[in-house]
């Protein structure tokens, strides 16, 4: 099973009571970002190009706990820098739980093994490892060697200790689609809970601005690498995604971005106008939704920046709602039980 039975439950009550309620915008996924330091310079990555004075700046738990209630989305996922660097993780993630909201722990798995005394296994908490291929393509992304086979060590031993272990891969230009189809069988025989995908998208802090990819070459690669699993030919692939996310990226179907859908919250406030667009911040969730211009992102705005956007953050909640549609719903359930 890929989605938590529980989370998937949860996820569907709570979009059928935002539908009865008539709301047209609200978040499915927090993207809570405690700190930007991290132990690793990864070339698709920015977050540590803040001045060091930022760097040294963690949001203390009652701040976390403040951002989830305030904002109400179901999930939380726990990005960075790198959050297990954060003193104060373990309190962060046991109140989260404690709100019975759904956490992934977005980490590179440098210091997850020697942290796993620190949680609990849980339906509501997942660990998300950062793995973008295969040893050599993965340590070349992360600008180090090594960090590839202390990842894979330490989601054996998380496995083994019955937590639940998701991975998160970005695909860059020029990767080769035989050359991810071969990760994710890996990935299937590992036995992850879950894999995510999204193509690179030119997040403007990335110090490598080169190699992401235009909307065009994003449909045709996800088209070579999702035949096989489309043709019923890769069970062993799970994926932690809705499954029109997934026709969405081989160009199956025509989504535009719901970017309220996944509001960013870090020491800075709410991020405007989404996790990858950096337009400046507000104080509250509420003013986020009621201030930002929403006409002028997404595709149709004709805003640039947007234009060959396709990432999970901020298509994956346009699929969570189509899939809500009576057409969809029997093909959404039947994916929780590949």
């Amino acid at each position: 099973m890929a989605i938590h039975w529980l989370q998937a439950l949860e996820v569907g009550k709570y979009l059928v009571s935002q539908r009865l309620k008539g709301n047209k915008q609200f978040p499915l996924v927090l993207m809570l970002e405690p700190l930007f330091r991290c132990n690793l310079a990864c070339t698709g990555c920015g977050k540590i190009q803040h001045p060091a004075e930022v760097l040294r700046q963690n949001l203390s738990p009652e701040d976390c706990f403040r951002a989830a209630e305030e904002c109400g989305a179901p999930v939380v996922s726990i990005p960075g820098g790198e959050p297990l660097l954060h003193p104060q993780i373990q309190e962060i993630v046991e109140g989260l739980v404690a709100r019975k909201k759904f956490v992934y722990l977005c980490t590179n798995g440098l210091l997850l093994e020697k942290s796993l005394d620190k949680f609990k296994p849980s339906p509501y908490f997942s660990f998300s490892v950062h793995l973008d291929g295969l040893r050599e393509q993965h340590d070349k992304c992360v600008d180090r060697d090594g960090v590839f086979d202390k990842a894979i060590s330490a989601i054996r031993a998380a496995k083994a200790r019955g937590f639940r272990v998701t991975t998160n891969t970005t695909v860059f230009d020029g990767t080769p689609a035989a050359e991810v189809q071969e990760f994710f069988d890996y990935l299937g025989q590992l036995g992850v809970d879950g894999m995510m995908v999204s193509p690179g998208y030119s997040y403007e802090w990335a110090p490598d601005q080169d190699n992401f990819l235009a909307q065009e070459k994003t449909k045709a690669l996800f088209r070579e690498i999702l035949a096989p699993y489309k043709a019923g030919q890769k069970k062993s692939w799970v994926f932690n995604h809705s499954p029109l996310f997934l026709d969405f990226l081989m160009g199956e179907k025509d989504y535009e971005c719901t970017p309220w859908g996944s509001p960013s919250y870090s020491v800075f406030g709410w991020q405007k106008p989404c996790y990858l667009v950096n337009e400046g911040h507000y104080k509250t969730f509420q003013e986020l939704l009621e201030k930002t211009e929403w006409e002028k992102y997404g595709k149709k705005s004709g805003n640039p920046k947007c234009q060959d956007c396709m990432v999970h953050c901020g298509y994956e909640p346009t699929a969570a709602l189509d899939s809500m549609e009576p057409a969809n719903v029997g093909r959404s359930l039947a994916s929780l039980f590949n």
